[in-house]
């Protein structure tokens, strides 16, 4: 693909954010602090979410090997490919809400002889079960991703998830030569596992004195082989019920690795009428964009519960659901939650990230809602057509960040305000790559005016840039490629190394 080039010149820069040029930039400064080094940001911050929902799983990962779809062994080869590039550092599968209810012998033996069910949360269809356990786990090991396993514990017992563990993780026993019968000679490796998910909702309308008991009880059955770790997951907080979290933490907190929280992004608010995936107003740019920011109160507030009872923080907090939710697209299957992704979604996702890595002492994973067809997808499908969507391409632009040691990055500058929302103008992430060089990611949030950025650092920078023409800019089946990274770089003035950033975009350089 062609990349165009975007430099420190005003008229470069603001190539496709004309609006912009009617206007002097305004003026922000970013001090980098680098005698400051935060923890290591987990490559695992960069997790996805695959759910049995919509064309998450069928079309979106899984053809079957009779498809005229490009695939191996029934996995469709483009996505595969698009994942790989991006280095997907974990996913998880198989819910979300479909987990409460999912028994795993359903997906296990012979295809043709797994049971039909009905996905009773998801559009009411019916799920054959072609895609079950081998077929993840055996994905995971094609993408090189670790696997973050959800078990039921809304509907199923606790030997119910100990023999899962069990058929997955054991060398020897019943249920590893039945897993042998069914074709998997060599036991998996199963990093992650979650004990029950959203159990204040779909999960089992819990209070969080119940579920925390519940936690306890059913943690206590869920083991790998001697010798072998597993990191056991708490189903925590709906939003900001910092409460559940409080409570986790009190009365089960020595008995998990890590406690959850989940997040959405609505433009309006209202889960009734969420708001439309494009062709919306400035207001819902803004209003969106300061939504997302609210993550870093959010995380803050979870932070403080968790260290009433974990001063030393031995409990991971993971963010495993996050992302943008609107009105799915007319026309869509009811119930499958498909929506566009534009260029207000790419920025809803940098926005997000940055935060992740102002928390590093406890945020060690992050699973962003989802990860193909659903939500805030990293890629859609048509059959046998795929796109990469404006969340792909800052994942894509972020990688570096995975493993880095983030430093403390100090901005000062005007806000965005409109409609009653406001944030500031320029968001700014910095850090030392395992490569040794240093990045930094800069956002800026306002749709219409462009932003000279000065720093405390000095050299030449070099990256990529993403941006577009509209604040809904998408790319279709018919234009895959209207909203795609671009050249960037920039160079010291005065000793100090500058940014022009146009309006609504987003550029990650490397430091030279």
């Amino acid at each position: 693909m062609k990349l165009l080039k975007y430099g420190l010149l005003p008229i470069a820069a603001t190539l496709m954010a004309m609006p912009a040029l009617a206007q002097a930039p305004a003026s922000v400064t970013v001090t980098v602090d680098t005698g400051k080094p935060g923890a290591k940001i987990e490559p695992a911050v960069y997790g996805q979410f695959a759910e049995h929902l919509g064309r998450g799983i069928y079309e979106g990962i899984w053809v079957g090997t009779d498809s005229k779809i490009p695939n191996t062994n029934g996995y469709r080869n483009d996505v595969l490919a698009a994942l790989k590039h991006i280095k997907v550092p974990v996913v998880r599968w198989p819910g979300g809400c479909f987990a409460d209810e999912y028994d795993w012998r359903d997906g296990i033996g012979p295809s043709a002889k797994r049971p039909v069910r009905i996905n009773r949360h998801w559009g009411g269809v019916t799920e054959d079960n072609a895609f079950g356990t081998h077929e993840f786990m055996n994905y995971s090991e094609m993408l090189g991703t670790d696997a973050y396993v959800a078990g039921n514990m809304g509907s199923m017992s606790p030997r119910d998830m100990s023999q899962w563990m069990e058929y997955m993780t054991a060398e020897k026993g019943s249920l590893a030569e039945e897993r042998k019968k069914n074709g998997r000679e060599k036991p998996w490796a199963v990093k992650y596992f979650g004990v029950g998910n959203e159990t204040w909702g779909c999960g089992g309308s819990m209070r969080p004195e119940y579920s925390a008991d519940l936690h306890r009880r059913y943690q206590e059955f869920v083991n790998p082989p001697a010798g072998k770790k597993l990191i056991k997951v708490a189903s925590g907080s709906n939003g900001s019920d910092y409460n559940f979290t409080d409570v986790m933490m009190r009365e089960a907190g020595n008995k998990m690795n890590a406690l959850s929280v989940h997040y959405y992004t609505l433009p309006t608010g209202n889960w009734d009428k969420k708001g439309a995936a494009t062709g919306f107003s400035e207001d819902e740019w803004a209003s969106t964009l300061s939504r997302a920011t609210f993550m870093d109160e959010l995380i803050t507030k979870h932070e403080a519960m968790m260290d009433k009872h974990d001063p030393e923080k031995k409990v991971a907090l993971y963010v495993d659901e996050w992302g943008t939710w609107y009105d799915q697209e007319s026309g869509s299957t009811p119930g499958f939650l498909y929506q566009q992704s534009s260029l207000r979604d790419a920025e809803v996702a940098a926005l997000t990230l940055n935060i992740f890595h102002r928390h590093t002492d406890r945020v060690k994973m992050a699973n962003i809602a989802q990860m193909i067809n659903v939500l805030q997808a990293m890629i859609l499908t048509d059959k046998g057509r795929m796109i990469l969507t404006p969340t792909y391409h800052v994942f894509d632009m972020y990688v570096p960040f995975q493993g880095a040691t983030p430093y403390a990055a100090d901005v000062k500058g005007p806000t965005y305000e409109k409609a009653g929302f406001k944030l500031p103008m320029v968001d700014v992430s910095a850090a030392r790559g395992t490569d040794g060089k240093l990045y930094l990611s800069l956002t800026n949030t306002d749709p219409n005016k462009a932003a000279r950025v000065t720093t405390n650092l000095s050299g030449n920078a070099r990256g990529r840039i993403l941006t577009g023409p509209a604040i809904d800019t998408h790319n279709t089946f018919d234009q895959p490629n209207t909203i795609q990274p671009a050249v960037y770089s920039a160079r010291s003035s005065g000793g100090k190394l500058t940014f022009d950033l146009p309006a609504k975009s987003i550029v990650v350089v490397a430091v030279e």
